[in-house]
């Protein structure tokens, strides 16, 4: 399987069930490239929620959404992306469109801070019970740093065991690279065939 990169995937994954007005979120805001996309894609009717236990990775995202004139679209929150249901308005239940997890540390900040099994799982859990039927949640998996073999490994096994009725589950991996990112899919029941094809 040959892509672009994993992140242009999950963007095109994600961009394909997108519309203006569309509610999206963002697990795991970090230096902002999926919250930024996001809230270009949602349209000035749509809206974003973000999460990051960091200040920092809140702070380098806030700037970027107000350069780009988009800071209106998003709301960030310094919580883990486990408190996603306490989090949101009741009324976005059923009605998310589009979750994307991207795991593993903070690009240039600490990295020992690290997302963990006990907190992600959940938050996949209840990403899925909050998606819109046709929604989609992407995961960045990261092999290569201390915990996240382990991580990525629960997260699998979890999707592994969903319901094929109601969810659709892909994996693509960059070649030729040693603990490459995994990316992985889901796609809530809907239209999911033609949502999860892989771009070559």
């Amino acid at each position: 399987m040959s892509l672009p990169s994993t992140l242009t995937q999950a963007h095109q994954w994600v961009k394909g069930v997108l519309n203006p007005g569309s509610f999206a979120v963002d697990a795991t805001v970090g230096n902002g490239n999926d919250t930024l996309f996001l809230a270009r894609a949602v349209g000035v009717s749509g809206q974003v929620h973000g999460f990051d236990i960091q200040q920092e990775a809140l702070d380098r995202t806030g700037e970027r959404l107000r350069e780009a004139g988009l800071a209106g679209r998003v709301t960030l929150h310094r919580a883990g992306h486990e408190q996603m249901a306490e989090t949101l308005t009741p009324d976005w239940r059923g009605k998310v469109r589009a979750v994307m997890f991207n795991l593993g540390y903070l690009p240039r900040g600490n990295p020992t801070v690290i997302t963990h099994a006990g907190t992600t799982l959940p938050a996949l859990e209840q990403s899925l019970e909050w998606l819109a039927p046709g929604g989609i949640l992407t995961v960045m998996l990261y092999t290569g740093h201390p915990g996240g073999k382990e991580e990525a490994e629960q997260v699998m096994n979890l999707l592994k065991r969903l319901d094929a009725r109601r969810f659709r589950t892909v994996c693509c991996q960059t070649l030729n690279r040693q603990q490459a990112p995994l990316l992985t899919a889901v796609a809530k029941s809907g239209k999911p065939a033609e949502i999860l094809s892989v771009q070559t």
